[in-house]
């Protein structure tokens, strides 16, 4: 193999470093999203090799070019099949790269600039489908408790629809987040930007979750051990999103049956749009709501939640004095491939 240039070498010093550093320590990105940063290098380091004929003898700045950035956009979505989602997520990505790079070494700057003009793939809103109260009375029902199984994903699901938190956040809970001794029991989750927020939980989940943490956990179990955690790993190992849909969806087969209402193709993210849903159909203030989904604006709310205009209004009106409205409070091979020598993994052509 023909010597790497001192650039490519520098290049590749950044992209582990990204990865392997700045994102999961100084950045503490989530697994979800280190996942994603590390997919993207791989796709883009796979379209230079293959595309490009890119080698690490010739790997420089010029490679991650506007033009080139913007052909492997349409590579993605001609040759990978990407939607236009996956092609916006894999650019955000990609620029956040170019970013580090860019406060990594200034002459890098100009690839971070004309990065950010790359025009956003054009996408139509995906409307989460909710469900009713009695479709999640359903769900409850399908879980076998007298079994570990039944019993752990009946209390996860449990305390998803208590707090209505995002399924990462739960899944990224510790034993130290919870404080179910406090006169009004709550537990603490870290939402996106680490922001970390105080959710209450009913009396109903409470109970649930001191029984999960009798048969799952020691009596005096280890604050840092993840409340919900792999069986594979142990208490310190987490669960992942996909392990936990696929069990929503089985359940959600069986629940359909019992109600129609239960979608068959079941994700967390329904139960927490089902309790947002049911909070404001209580009455709940709509700034209450934004504030405990962990949403930085209210617009933000309004829109997850597909309100229509007369919810809006209905929605907004809960902000006029509460007194007089009664409302409630609530991340070396031997091979000669560019991959290789950036120290990413070698994407499988489908």
């Amino acid at each position: 193999m023909k010597k790497a240039s001192q650039e490519a070498y520098k290049l590749a010093k950044h992209i582990h470093g990204w990865i392997h550093v700045y994102a999961p320590l100084i950045r503490s990105n989530s697994l979800h999203t280190i996942r994603n940063y590390t997919t993207t290098m791989s796709l883009f380091v796979c379209f230079l090799e293959k595309e490009k004929k890119i080698a690490p003898s010739s790997l420089n700045h010029g490679c991650f070019s506007r033009d080139h950035i913007e052909e492997w956009i349409l590579w993605l979505k001609k040759e990978r099949n990407c939607c236009q989602e996956t092609c916006n997520i894999r650019l955000t990505a990609l620029r956040a790269f170019l970013k580090y790079l860019a406060d990594k070494d200034i002459s890098y700057l100009s690839l971070y600039q004309c990065a950010t003009l790359i025009p956003r793939q054009k996408t139509a809103r995906k409307k989460v489908m909710g469900m009713s109260k009695d479709a999640v009375k359903a769900l409850m029902s399908v879980p076998d408790v007298s079994t570990r199984t039944g019993q752990r994903y009946l209390t996860l699901m449990i305390v998803l629809y208590c707090t209505a938190a995002r399924i990462d956040e739960i899944l990224s809970m510790k034993i130290g987040q919870l404080h179910l001794g406090a006169d009004k029991p709550y537990v603490t989750v870290i939402g996106k930007g680490r922001k970390i927020r105080s959710l209450y939980i009913l009396p109903k989940g409470v109970a649930h979750l001191k029984k999960y943490l009798e048969g799952f956990h020691p009596p005096d179990p280890d604050p840092i051990a993840y409340v919900f955690y792999s069986r594979n790993k142990g208490i310190f190992g987490k669960m992942t999103p996909e392990s936990v849909n696929k069990q929503l969806k089985k359940y959600a087969a069986v629940a359909h049956e019992i109600c129609n209402d239960v979608p068959v193709n079941l994700h967390a993210h329904q139960i927490r749009h089902a309790k947002a849903s049911h909070w404001l159909e209580d009455g709940m203030n709509i700034v209450q709501i934004s504030f405990l989904l962990g949403h930085a604006n209210l617009h933000t709310t309004m829109v997850y939640m597909d309100i229509t205009t007369e919810q809006e209004s209905r929605a907004l009106a809960t902000l006029e004095d509460e007194n007089k409205k009664d409302v409630p409070k609530k991340w070396k091979s031997g091979s000669d491939s560019l991959a290789a020598f950036l120290g990413v993994k070698e994407v499988v052509k489908k």
